[in-house]
């Protein structure tokens, strides 16, 4: 080989290096987009897993994406109040909003049976009937028409019934507390006799010490004990009947949301799937813990007789009959999650052991 074609061959070879290098051949990789949102929270981000997994979807986010996309969050008030924050992204204000989407129900009713709704199934079917069922394009289907693109960024189990001064040991003990609850168990009590009211979680203890309110449901044991709601009532009744489980969204402006690259979209998704499970992992961590110092602490934790809860279930498909003879979005959410959960039940009724085989000592 002639000197020529040597030094021909090299030159060609060290062109490529550099092409390559530099970047000029695509290797079908695209560098992610630049993402910078503000995001309005409706709780405290220290909230352990009903918030957390807020500070958990930032930090995989910008790690991932090398800085590219990040996602700074703000406290509930810091932007605008939390029952504002659906609003504040359907219009534009702020590009996404993490959230309790049950806020707003009296806009949306069917948004509590997303939230957490009372006898509704637990998180492992919650899920599959949320991402393998008609779960997500039904909400999907509900916020398009409020310029929202809704993602699942959150999950945890029941909360606890809630704090009351006596312990219930019959439906007539409900009639006449002035009590805060969420969601339609509100309207379930309030159909047996409660003064019911929704104010924002920050408010609670407040309400509690000024005895503006008699009694409060809020969320988990351990969340629960953050807010102090321990040092003013020592009754906590238990299961959460009202609230099997309890979500978080993420709330993105569809117009903000469509015009995102492919990859950014599913780097945002797959960041609200690993949240929802991390966030899980920390709630189921943190409950027994938070149980045993309530017991130390001399707070007692009564479980409802089971004929309460059969009477509060009957009730319960009384209100959720009446709401989804009026809303047709409603009923088509309500059908579809109560025949997925007797679908369902015919592997949670075989497939797990009893409860009883978990014994408390």
């Amino acid at each position: 080989m002639s000197l020529t074609r040597k030094l021909s061959r090299l030159a060609c070879a060290v062109g490529v290096t550099s092409i390559i290098s530099t970047g000029l051949i695509s290797t079908g990789a695209t560098a992610a987009e630049k993402i910078r949102w503000q995001v309005p929270l409706a709780f405290p981000s220290h909230l352990i897993g009903l918030t957390t997994p807020i500070k958990h979807l930032s930090e995989s986010l910008k790690a991932i994406s090398g800085g590219d996309i990040q996602l700074r969050y703000y406290e509930p008030g810091e932007l605008v109040p939390p029952f504002e924050i659906m609003d504040a992204v359907s219009n534009g204000k702020y590009p996404a909003g993490y959230t309790w989407i049950g806020y707003d129900q009296g806009t949306i009713a069917a948004l509590p049976l997303y939230s957490g709704a009372p006898f509704n199934m637990e998180p492992p079917a919650y899920l599959a009937w949320y991402y393998e069922g008609d779960g997500k394009k039904l909400l999907e289907e509900i916020y398009a028409q409020r310029n929202i693109h809704p993602m699942l960024c959150s999950i945890i189990g029941p909360e606890g019934a809630g704090w009351f001064a006596k312990p219930i040991e019959k439906l007539e003990d409900i009639d006449g507390l002035r009590i805060r609850f969420a969601g339609i168990g509100g309207k379930v009590l309030e159909k047996l006799g409660a003064s019911v009211t929704m104010i924002p979680g920050g408010e609670i203890y407040q309400a509690l010490e000024r005895k503006t309110i008699d009694a409060t449901e809020f969320s988990q044991p351990a969340i629960d004990k953050m807010l102090g709601l321990d040092q003013i009532i020592k009754n906590y009744i238990m299961p959460g009947w009202h609230q099997t489980l309890t979500t978080s969204h993420l709330l993105v402006n569809k117009g903000v949301w469509d015009k995102l690259e492919p990859q950014s979209r599913a780097l945002i998704e797959m960041g609200c799937e690993s949240a929802t499970l991390k966030g899980f992992a920390e709630s189921e961590w943190a409950q027994p813990t938070a149980l045993r110092d309530y017991e130390k602490q001399g707070v007692k934790a009564q479980v409802l007789p089971e004929e309460v809860l059969r009477e509060l279930e009957r009730v319960t498909n009384e209100v959720l009959d009446e709401i989804a003879a009026e809303d047709q979005m409603f009923n088509r959410v309500l059908t579809s999650q109560r025949e997925f959960m007797q679908h369902h039940s015919i592997w949670h009724g075989k497939g797990y052991l009893p409860r009883d085989y978990y014994k408390y000592e």
